[in-house]
C-alpha cells in the first residue's frame, strides 16, 4: 500500500473510533467504511515488466484515445487512458532511460475521460530518453483528482516498470510516442501499469528483419552445396 493510504486508513478509523465511543458504532459506520476504501484505494501491486522493444502502461485504466498528432517533432501518437476512482492509481514509468524534463502546468479539472482534459487540465509532463527514443508521458489531473505526485527528478535514470509516483482519484496517463512506435492498443481495452505493452519499437523489427535477410540466403546457398 502507498504510504499516503496508511495515513488516510488510519485516520479514518480514527475518527470512527472516536465518533464510535461518543455516538455509537452506527453513526462511525460511514467513516470506517471511508477508511477502508482508502486501504482499497492506494493498493500497490508488485507488477512485472515485459522484456524486449516495448513501452508498457504507466497506468492501470482503460484506453480512451489513441490518436495520431502532428506538430514541430513531426508525426506522433498519442495514447490516454483513463483512470476510475476503483483503478491502481501508482504510475509507472513507460520505458527505461533518463528523465530530461519535468514539467508542472497548471489548468483546469474536467472530467478526465473527456478528449480536451489532455490539453486543459492541470498536468505533470515528463519525458524520458533512452535506446535512441523519446516518449512522454503526462499525469492528469481529473475532477476529483487535485493532487499529483511524482517521485522522480530531472536527470534520473529508471527502468521501464519503475514506480514513479501516483494520481489520487479519478485521473488521466497520456503517453506520446514517436514514428517508430507501433501501438499494440485500441480504444477501449483495459491496461494495467508496468505490464501492459502499449507499443513496440517498429524500428527494430526492420532492422532484425534485415539482419536475418543475408543469414536466409546464406543458409539456402549452403542447402545447394
Amino acid at each position: 500500500m502507498v504510504r499516503d493510504g496508511i495515513y488516510y486508513a488510519l485516520a479514518f478509523t480514527a475518527a470512527g473510533a472516536l465518533v464510535s465511543y461518543l455516538a455509537g458504532p452506527w453513526f462511525a459506520l460511514p467513516l470506517f467504511l471511508v477508511g477502508a476504501f482508502c486501504a482499497y484505494f492506494f493498493r500497490d501491486p508488485e507488477r512485472l515488466a515485459p522484456a524486449g522493444n516495448v513501452a508498457v502502461s504507466p497506468a492501470d485504466g482503460k484506453v480512451v484515445a489513441v490518436v495520431e498528432e502532428s506538430g514541430a517533432e513531426g508525426r506522433r501518437t498519442r495514447v490516454s487512458i483513463f483512470l476510475n476512482i476503483f483503478d491502481v492509481h501508482v504510475n509507472r514509468m513507460p520505458i527505461s532511460g533518463v528523465i530530461t524534463d519535468v514539467k508542472y502546468s497548471k489548468g483546469k479539472f474536467l472530467v478526465a475521460s473527456r478528449e480536451e482534459a489532455s490539453e486543459q487540465n492541470e498536468q505533470n509532463t515528463i519525458t524520458v530518453r533512452g535506446d535512441g527514443t523519446t516518449v512522454i508521458f503526462k499525469q492528469i489531473a481529473g475532477l476529483i483528482a487535485r493532487r499529483i505526485v511524482f517521485t522522480r527528478k530531472k536527470g534520473e535514470f529508471v527502468q521501464a516498470g519503475e514506480r514513479v509516483g501516483l494520481i489520487k482519484f479519478g485521473s488521466r496517463v497520456d503517453v506520446i510516442f514517436g514514428p517508430e512506435w507501433q501501438m499494440a492498443v485500441t480504444p477501449g481495452m483495459r491496461v494495467s501499469a508496468g505490464s501492459s505493452i502499449l507499443a513496440h519499437r517498429g524500428d527494430r523489427v526492420e532492422t532484425l528483419k534485415m539482419v536475418s535477410a543475408p543469414l536466409d540466403l546464406e543458409e539456402g546457398l549452403l542447402c545447394q552445396t
